[in-house]
This record gives C-alpha cells, sequence and structure tokens, in this order.
C-alpha cells in the first residue's frame, strides 16, 4: 500500500506595493537552515531572489543553496502547484508570494483546491509610512482594507522611517482594520522564520464581499535606451506631480554600471547592481486611479538626460 504523501503547508505573503514583501522572502531563504523552502512568485522580474543565495537558474526556476526553489507562476498558479508536489524531495513548506495587488485570502484559497495544499497562514505586509494614508484613499482603500483583514499576522514594516508617536497612531489604526490580527513592527522586513510559521489556528474563510472598491491601477513601461543619471532620475519619478505610487526597473548610469531605480510613492533609491542583468533600460511606472501621463514622463527623462549632455 502507498504511503500518502506529507502535505505541503503554505504561507501567502501579501501587502501593498513597495511594502518589503521580496525583502522578506530573502530574510527568510537565509534562515532556512535545512528546511526546503519553495517559493512562488507571480513573475520574476530581474528580480527577487539574492545573487548570493542562488546556485543555478533555468528560464522558470531559480536553485537556492540549501535546497530550496523559487518558481514563477505567472497566470497559472495551479500548474506551478501541481508541479511543485511532484518534486522528489517534496519541499517542506511552500511561500507565496503575492503581487502588491491581488488579495492573499483569495490566493490562499486556490492552493486549497489541490489536496494536497494547507494553508498555514497569511501575512501582509504594511509600509508604516504610508499604510494609514493609503488605506484611506479613495482607490486603494477597498484593496487595502481587504488585504489586512485577510492577514493572520501584519508585519508593520520600516517603522524606522516613522517617528514612535505616528507608529502608536498606526498601530491604534490597524486595531480598527484588522481586529484580533497579531502586529509585529520590523524594519528591513527581519523576523525569525519560526516566527511565521504556523499562525493559522482556524479553517480559511474566504471573504464573500466581493463588492469592495478595488483599486484602478494603470501601467506604463519608459523605455530609457541611453546612460542616465540614476539618482535624478529616481527623485524625478517620485514628484507628486506624476502621481505614481511605485516605479521599478533598470538603467545605465553614467558611470557605465547597472543601477536599479525604485520609488514607492515619495521615497526613491537607486543603487549599483553587482549582477548581471538582463532587461536594461526600462522603468516599469504604476499610477491609481487616473491614466498615467507617459509623454510628460518621457519629457522629463528627456529633461534628465539633456542636462549632462
Amino acid at each position: 500500500m502507498k504511503d500518502t504523501p506529507a502535505p505541503i503547508p503554505v504561507t501567502v505573503i501579501g501587502g501593498y506595493l513597495g511594502a518589503g514583501k521580496t525583502t522578506l522572502v530573502n530574510n527568510l531563504l537565509r534562515q532556512a537552515d535545512g528546511l526546503r523552502l519553495a517559493v512562488l512568485v507571480n513573475e520574476f522580474g530581474e528580480l527577487p531572489i539574492d545573487a548570493d543565495l542562488i546556485e543555478s537558474r533555468d528560464e522558470n526556476v531559480i536553485n537556492i543553496a540549501g535546497g530550496c526553489i523559487c518558481c514563477s507562476y505567472g497566470s497559472d498558479l495551479i500548474e506551478a502547484l501541481r508541479t511543485l508536489e511532484k518534486l522528489d524531495p517534496a519541499p517542506n513548506h511552500l511561500l507565496i508570494e503575492a503581487s502588491g495587488v491581488a488579495l492573499p485570502d483569495v490566493i490562499a484559497q486556490s492552493t486549497t483546491l489541490i489536496t494536497r495544499y494547507t494553508v498555514d497562514g497569511i501575512v501582509v505586509l504594511a509600509d508604516a509610512d504610508l499604510v494609514r494614508r493609503h488605506g484611506t484613499d479613495k482607490y486603494l482603500a477597498g484593496t487595502i482594507i481587504h488585504q489586512l483583514g485577510a492577514a493572520d499576522i501584519v508585519l508593520l514594516n520600516k517603522v524606522d522611517l516613522s517617528c514612535p508617536g505616528a507608529i502608536q497612531e498606526i498601530r491604534h489604526w490597524l486595531g480598527d482594520v484588522c481586529k484580533d490580527t497579531h502586529i509585529v513592527e520590523t524594519v528591513k522586513s527581519k523576523i525569525s522564520l519560526p516566527a511565521l510559521l504556523g499562525t493559522r489556528v482556524e479553517p480559511l474563510l474566504l471573504n464573500s464581499d466581493h463588492n469592495l472598491p478595488h483599486a484602478d491601477h494603470h501601467s506604463v513601461v519608459l523605455s530609457i535606451g541611453r546612460p542616465i543619471d540614476p539618482h535624478i532620475l529616481a527623485e524625478r519619478l517620485s514628484d507628486t506631480t506624476f502621481g505614481l505610487v511605485r516605479t521599478k526597473g533598470f538603467v545605465t548610469g553614467l558611470d557605465s554600471r547597472t543601477y536599479m531605480v525604485q520609488t514607492v510613492g515619495q521615497r526613491c533609491a537607486a543603487a549599483a547592481m553587482s549582477q548581471p542583468v538582463e532587461a536594461i533600460g526600462y522603468i516599469v511606472c504604476i499610477r491609481c486611479g487616473d491614466v498615467i501621463d507617459r509623454d510628460a514622463l518621457l519629457a522629463m527623462v528627456g529633461e534628465v538626460q539633456a542636462a549632462v549632455d
């Protein structure tokens, strides 16, 4: 008689754009210590796994030191789940990094369509500086409140960027939004792996309220074929004139090195890459509610480039 395969517990990691989900995944992989973790992400970009953790990669799978793997599921989560359960040895635990606008409880519910998977918990990251603003925004509130309400544990991340008084106000607000949910303050998504495993204490119930006003997101991809000052570009992209909630991409700097440029609201950063990047010269820009003025963004890029010509 064939043994029944052991169930694979699943932790879904959610949270709005730029809250620190990918940083959390990398932190958790560093703590695996013999536990075979599998990670599913919606898309790789260029992105999610730190270079020093990678042993090898192919088109759809990144092999990570210690027997962990990372896979992209794109638009077919169920097919990715079926592929993972056939691995020998099978993963001990599965982490699913949801996209910034996804509803983590819906993703968790989807995993239960395959009997081998059990929902271990839903972790939602919240940007301490932005979550209340987003949670009361006419375009974003439905998505943010739904994400927080689905959480077994909320990581109030980036608390180092806010004053203690503001953090207390945010915690009080979160207490009203997601009652009885454990809230943990974090900096750079740092938390121990055991603290996030086994957080669900009762069966998952899918939120049946589908009438919440979720955000209407618009995106454009800017093509930047010439070298540019990445720091000035990041600063200009964070200007409230453009109304962008998130940008991320890779450009060639004036020193011929590759830089990752990203913004979250009015915060911005540009950092030189220490590993090769394939898709250079593209910036993804995301805005909620109103459409993006692509021409204005391209004109801004031209101004930044002209300043050094």
